[in-house]
């Protein structure tokens, strides 16, 4: 199968293409930054507001809510308001919005703006990726989206470290305030440089002849969409569906997108167009595109989480650990770029996710007394696959796509990383909890007083601690506490190793569908673009 025509080139710019590709990188950049940047200042904005930690977890739970209800519609409001000035206008909203949740006096405004924040962000990542693919001409379309690739990975990556650095030298509402000056140098340069394509505007003109909206569409998707971000967000503290809300949320969510799909289908003029599922290579990459967010976000969460809690590291430190892994793909990033012009992509994919694979059973040689330089190495492994799967995957996507449909394309393939970004870090927060349990019950089968090995430690923790004064009732009730300490830590431990392990089996899964995908010549491919 041959890959479809791609996108006509696009039209003489009056501006450096590259300019205006680092134009609307920067918003968006903010805006993937804000996914991650304000959960290391939790504590500190739950103290600040007179709120507890688990009430302040709205705060993400509602930016990521509002942001999964406008992703998806942001092709069709593009296409009847222009895509220049509705990405301008998420860049106010989104500015407007952070300043806003810097002054905030209470928790319950705070989330208020989180939601305008949330609703402002979600158009950035789609417009941006249609903008980059008018822009550019085909021989640059690989290094295009190098540059979004950029924004995409290294955000996440640096967004705990930056929250923490911010959050222990000034306060948590600079963890906002941050988002001020990019957006307005944003707003500038959006005006000055960026132009909306001969043919979005006449779609532009003709849908507001026909004024045709689809009020259903919007309502199931929001509805749907809406639901399963909160069931994602709170299942697990909630002991998913052991909670009545969470399971009604569940049923409506499902119902909802069910319902969205099937009149999506028969829509004439539809919010999503979920006909270009029709075509087998735009389908692949959508899996594959849910799956590299499932691994990026979930060992993303996974990484610090297990540095923090199990050795201790710093909110900031443990950021430190996924740095590296964010500029190592910046650096591997343009080669890709350069690849894809030159290398089918479905090979690069396949690269892409053995590498992926294989780096995360390699990371299932974590234990408690790596250091830091070992588990930053981990994660550099790790990154070399994610930056030959970024860049490939969305050729894939974009190979079937038409000027008239490109915002169509960039819409889906964000939708679908983002929410697998979400079933990743759910997934991730469910499998260690579980499994640990899983792994402790299994440990304290050993951890009996007929054990040679254990009434050896405990006697000499009991020595210890009667010698730095503690009484010998006292000091055996310690060492056994001590000993139980343990064993929680242990299983801990084994439960992110077979969390890391599921990961790589899903990277393992998707190699077969890569001998699915269509074949094509780059360089056709490009003088047909």
């Amino acid at each position: 199968m041959s890959a479809a025509p791609r996108l006509a080139a696009p039209p003489q710019r009056r501006h450096n293409p590259w300019a205006i590709a680092f134009t609307v990188t920067l918003a968006t950049f903010m805006e993937i930054l804000d996914t991650s940047i304000a959960n290391v200042s939790l504590p500190h904005i739950a103290g600040g507001l007179s709120a507890t930690v688990d009430e302040s977890t709205w705060i993400l739970t509602a930016y990521l809510v509002a942001n999964a209800i406008v992703l998806p519609t942001s092709a069709w409001i593009s296409a009847r308001v222009g895509r220049k000035r509705f990405y301008m206008t998420c860049v106010a909203i989104f500015t407007a919005s952070s300043f806003l949740c810097g002054l905030a006096p209470s928790l319950a405004a705070l989330i208020l703006f989180r939601i305008m924040q949330g609703a402002g962000g979600g158009g950035l990542q789609p417009s941006e990726q249609a903008i980059l693919s008018d822009t550019f001409p085909p021989e640059q379309f690989g290094m295009a989206f190098a540059i979004y690739g950029m924004a995409v990975v290294l955000a996440p990556a640096i967004g705990p470290t930056l929250g923490g650095f911010i959050t222990d030298n000034f306060s948590w509402r600079w963890v906002f305030f941050v988002n001020v000056p990019v957006g307005i140098a944003s707003l500038l340069l959006t005006y000055r440089m960026v132009e909306d394509p001969p043919y979005l505007n006449a779609a532009s003109k003709a849908a507001a002849r026909k004024l045709s909206v689809d009020y259903l569409g919007f309502g199931l998707v929001a509805l749907g969409l809406g639901c399963l971000q909160v069931v994602l967000d709170k299942g697990q503290e909630d002991d998913w569906f052991q909670s009545h809300l969470i399971a009604a949320l569940g049923i409506i969510s499902i119902a909802a997108l069910i319902i969205f799909v099937v009149w999506e289908w028969r829509e004439p003029h539809p919010i999503l167009e979920l006909k270009l599922f029709r075509n087998r290579n735009f389908a692949i990459a959508q899996l594959m595109m849910f799956v590299l967010g499932a691994v990026l976000y979930g060992s993303t969460t996974l990484l610090p989480l297990f540095v923090q809690e199990l050795m201790g590291y710093t909110a900031e430190l443990s950021g430190m650990v996924l740095s590296p892994g964010g500029f190592a793909i910046i650096a591997v990033l343009p080669l890709v770029g350069l690849l894809t012009g030159r290398v089918e992509a479905r090979w690069l994919v396949g690269f892409g996710f053995a590498i992926s694979a294989m780096a995360l059973f390699h990371m299932c040689g974590l234990n408690l007394q790596i250091d830091f330089t070992t588990a930053m190495m981990y994660r550099i492994y790790q990154s070399i696959g994610l930056a030959f799967l970024f860049i490939p995957i969305n050729t894939a996507a974009f190979s079937s796509a038409t000027g008239e449909n490109s915002n169509q394309i960039s819409s889906i393939v964000n939708l679908c990383r983002n929410v697998g970004g979400s079933v990743g870090i759910s997934f991730v927060a469910t499998q260690i909890a579980r499994h640990t349990q899983v792994h402790q019950d299994a440990l304290v089968w050993h951890v009996t007083n007929y054990d040679g090995t254990l009434r050896a430690l405990r006697d000499g923790l009991g020595s210890t601690l009667a010698t730095a004064g503690a009484s010998s009732p006292d000091a055996m009730h310690q060492a056994l506490g001590r000993i139980y300490g343990f064993v929680q830590v242990q299983a801990a431990a084994q439960a992110y190793i077979d969390t890391l392990w599921v990961l790589g089996v899903a990277c393992l899964c998707m190699l077969p569908l890569v001998f699915l995908m269509g074949r094509n010549d780059p360089s056709k491919a490009m003088a047909a673009h």
